[in-house]
């Protein structure tokens, strides 16, 4: 399904750097194609492995992917709703407090990476029944504005923007 690209005027500044990272183009398949990279690149570190972090304070693999799943949850709900038209003003959130109060170390990779599965299945769904019409509604989140496609690229760029880190910052020094 190609959604055109938002317009600068779409979103907040904070968010450009993950709308920038993504091409127009089919996001039902870009996103698609991003969740099988991300369960390969995942898929077979072990347990051990799964809890590094590469500096103090940084967040753990299984934090940095869990963090991925629950920010797009949260988009995804966004582009629901903004989407069907509601025009309520929609919170932020704090990924920190959300990470610290996840307790993703208790739960396995795999249930992670299930998780994950599960939840970008649904932004995909949700992407593909929503009508024409619902791309370039608005609302606001966070305090500012941001359309139903911008949320769309925002969740392809957010967790393209986390896989990269992950390589570079994470998995070259297992």
């Amino acid at each position: 399904m190609i959604i055109k690209k938002p317009e600068r005027e779409e979103y907040i500044t904070y968010y450009q750097k993950y709308v920038d990272a993504i091409l127009e183009g089919d996001l039902c398949s870009l996103l698609t194609r991003q969740a099988e990279e991300i369960i390969t690149l995942l898929g077979t570190i072990s347990e051990e492995q799964s809890s590094y972090r590469y500096a103090q304070g940084k967040w753990s693999i299984k934090e940095v992917l869990g963090h991925i799943t629950d920010t797009e949850r949260i988009m995804s709900y966004r582009l629901l709703r903004i989407g069907r038209g509601d025009t309520t003003d929609l919170a932020g959130f704090d990924e920190n407090v959300y990470v610290q109060h996840a307790s993703y170390e208790r739960l396995s990779m795999q249930q992670l990476l299930n998780d994950f599965s599960a939840v970008r299945h649904a932004t995909i769904s949700l992407i593909r029944i929503l009508p024409e019409d619902a791309w370039t509604r608005s609302g606001t989140a966070n305090g500012g504005p941001v359309t139903a496609r911008a949320l769309a690229y925002i969740i392809a760029g957010h967790a393209l923007h986390h896989a990269t880190i992950l390589q570079e910052r994470y998995l070259q020094a297992l």
